[in-house]
């Protein structure tokens, strides 16, 4: 049976992340820059922990008035003891409950900067290997990021079940329409095209090639739950599992 791997962003303050960590591999806990506390993520780490699901750090900029989806203005230092302070509160948490974190995911505009921005790509990739080089970053395809952590800590190449491409391998912008797919039939199809045949079929109809390590479904998507159960269910009928899942 092959596996296909499963993340979702949690501990963001949304209703449904008891419902969605029984069906997902790896979740990526918000480390109170965009949004979440101590309590949040001490909690969410503790849920994870009962469904056998990876433990990751999302830090963003320090902005919860725009859940970090927008630039900041902020020195390189600032950032960097940011992004240093996010992940090490994690850190310490999850190993006080006796766990270790998997993988950083960078959030909201840090994630989409850092894929082409040297200097933020940089910022990044250097806090995570002063802290754990062996914390595997997920993050974009054809980006500077990957570029720059290539041999210098483990990588993961990212796709968003929910989400449309542009031909440049850029998500659509969530100003634009079809930015979102949220009908499941939708998603599934999205999906199995890059896990089998590692095709996208970007918002213009181009197709570009492209096979993800790891499918990211946002957990303030609508209906997200009823996503991901369908999901795992037409997996099934293709003998495909969700890793981490029973």
């Amino acid at each position: 049976m092959k596996e296909i791997h499963i993340n979702c962003d949690l501990g963001e303050g949304g209703a449904f992340d008891a419902e969605l960590m029984p069906h997902i591999s790896a979740c990526n806990i918000a480390c109170a820059g965009h949004a979440g506390d101590l309590e949040t993520m001490r909690k969410t780490i503790k849920l994870a922990m009962e469904h056998g699901v990876e433990i990751g750090a999302h830090p963003s900029y320090p902005d919860k008035e725009n859940f970090g989806r927008k630039s900041l203005e902020i020195s390189s230092e600032d950032l960097k003891r940011s992004i240093a302070l996010q992940i090490l509160s994690l850190k310490k948490l999850a190993e006080k409950e006796g766990v270790q974190l998997s993988h950083v995911k960078p959030h909201g505009a840090l994630y989409n900067e850092a894929a082409k921005d040297e200097k933020i790509a940089g910022i990044i990739i250097d806090t995570i290997f002063e802290i754990d080089q062996n914390l595997a970053l997920f993050c974009p395809p054809k980006s500077v990021i990957s570029n720059l952590a290539n041999g210098k800590i483990p990588i993961l190449f990212e796709g968003f079940a929910d989400r449309n491409y542009e031909p440049d391998f850029s998500l659509v912008s969530r100003s634009k329409p079809r930015a979102l797919i949220t009908k499941k039939e939708e998603v599934f199809a999205h999906v199995f095209s890059m896990f089998g045949k590692g095709k996208i079929t970007c918002v213009n109809t181009e197709i570009i090639s492209y096979k993800p390590d790891t499918f990211c479904l946002h957990s303030d998507t609508p209906n997200s739950v009823e996503i991901l159960v369908f999901l795992k269910q037409k997996f099934a009928e293709y003998n495909i599992k969700i890793k981490n899942t029973e």
